[in-house]
């Protein structure tokens, strides 16, 4: 394991199987985009009335760090507080930091707790630009048999292209979608079947499908869901929400989907709004390729009433079991004509599920996955969704398939995604004949793989897998 998104995990990613790396990106103050799962470098406690907390000595409690940025006097000024995506958050911010004051921030393993052999190395790489993983891709294509690929996410593009302000006021105005395409333009890697873009906003994938038009490209865009059950918090598209808000037009912005979201588009729409038939046709039809949701929306869980203790370490952490609930989202998207690659598999013990009484290893969890008729999956461990993947592949007498993984995630985050042509459709081809297509897809600090099958790919039994090491959804 290294520390997410780093070269190093990206590397790593790919030494164990990974067909693409799925890299995270954000915006820095001269608008350089860099892999990061999240634009806060690093990110401190605050108190109810949102006044940040500080320990005994005055020092900041930082709550989480993906950086060493709260180690730099020289930056110290720069913490601040901003509201991104409607949620205030204390910490220090990419976009106020010019590339060069990037350059002398280390990376840190995001979970230490969780996973100290990755943080073994903290302090030890530098971080990373969407160029240079590009660059590391395209670099391991030239005389791998096995080529990788990029699965691309923007992080909070609202924020960026019109809510978020620099630490001076001024707006940042970065659109994010359109960066990462001049990127993959200028490294002439705009291969649709070696690219993914994904998100969680909506009207971002519209701007980025009508750029792609102009640009003569077609690049398969993703849409990102969060939880369809609302079980924990309501998971909604912020960009709906700031439009809905600001009074813009939404017939204007989002078409169709005005209507045919349930309830009508809103300030409270959420995603378990865009669930239905008629809203995933339409993605399917204006922009998306596939969509990305939670895993537990594909095998729903719930929490059991004792926890359990699998690694055996004596502290019990693992609650979650698979309900007798059935996740409908999986086969209504695959009848809309669209890829499933949920997220995120991970191996540590509080994010495994049991079946009854019995704890799923990650591989199980994600064979179960497979089985479903999921095109692709995130996982942290790449080199066990290999072996999940492998497996599956030689249940279904298939034949070996390809990996690619993923930039942003650390090195033993894997997402596989399969895809085999003959059982495949495009997103307004009719509904596959199969439900063994399936992809694997991962997004923690470790490796993350995910094995992609191209429907409009020439090999039609070839497969692809994509990781993510360094990033966790």
């Amino acid at each position: 394991m290294r520390p997410e998104h780093t070269l190093a995990a990206y590397q790593l990613a790919i030494a164990q199987g990974a067909d693409f790396i799925e890299p995270d990106v954000v915006a820095t103050a001269d608008g350089v985009l860099i892999a990061r799962h999240e634009n806060a470098l690093a990110m401190v406690a605050i108190d109810e009335s949102g006044v940040v907390r500080r320990d005994q000595a005055g020092a900041p409690i930082i709550v989480e760090a993906t950086t060493d940025v709260a180690e730099h006097e020289a930056f110290a000024g720069r913490l601040t507080i901003k509201r991104i995506d409607g949620r205030p958050i204390a910490g220090w911010f990419s976009e106020d930091f010019s590339l060069a004051e990037i350059r002398t921030l280390r990376a840190r393993e995001r979970i230490p707790a969780l996973r100290p052999d990755s943080r073994k190395f903290d302090d030890l790489y530098p971080l990373a630009t969407l160029v240079e993983v590009i660059e590391l891709v395209k670099g391991h294509n030239v005389s791998a048999q096995r080529p990788v690929g990029l699965y691309v996410e923007t992080k909070h593009p609202t924020y960026f292209a019109l809510e978020g302000r620099h630490m001076d006021g001024t707006p940042i105005a970065i659109d994010l979608g359109g960066r990462v395409l001049d990127a993959l333009i200028e490294a002439d890697f705009t291969d649709p079947q070696r690219v993914f873009i994904q998100s969680f906003e909506i009207a971002g994938l519209l701007a980025l499908r009508e750029q792609l038009r102009q640009r003569s490209l077609k690049l398969p865009l993703v849409q990102l869901f969060g939880d369809v059950f609302n079980r924990r918090y309501r998971a909604q598209p912020y960009d709906v929400v700031f439009n809905v808000r600001q009074g813009v037009d939404l017939e204007s912005v989002y078409g169709e989907l005005v209507t045919l979201a349930r309830g009508g588009l809103s300030s409270d729409t959420s995603y378990a709004d865009l669930t239905s038939p008629g809203v995933l046709t339409w993605m399917a039809r204006r922009y998306a390729s596939a969509i990305g949701p939670p895993k537990d929306s594909i095998m729903p869980v719930e929490e059991a009433t004792h926890a359990m203790d699998p690694d055996g370490d004596g502290q019990s952490t693992q609650r979650m079991r698979l309900s007798a609930e059935s996740g409908r989202l999986l086969l209504t998207a695959r009848e809309a004509g669209l890829g499933v690659h949920p997220y995120t598999l991970r191996a540590e013990e509080p994010f495994l599920v049991r079946d009854r009484d019995r704890v799923l290893a990650v591989e199980e969890e994600a064979a179960r996955l497979l089985d479903l008729g999921v095109q692709g999956f995130f996982i942290d461990q790449p080199a066990q969704g290999r072996r999940a993947v492998d497996d599956y592949l030689q249940r279904a007498a298939r034949v070996p398939c390809r990996c690619i993984q993923n930039p942003l995630m650390s090195p033993s985050a894997a997402w596989f995604r399969i895809f085999s042509a003959c059982r495949l459709r495009t997103s307004n081809s009719a509904t596959p004949r199969s439900s063994m297509d399936s992809a694997v897809v991962s997004t923690s600090s470790q490796p993350a793989a995910r094995i992609h099958g191209s429907a409009g790919q020439s090999n039609p039994t070839a497969l692809r897998i994509t990781g993510n090491p360094t990033t966790t959804k």
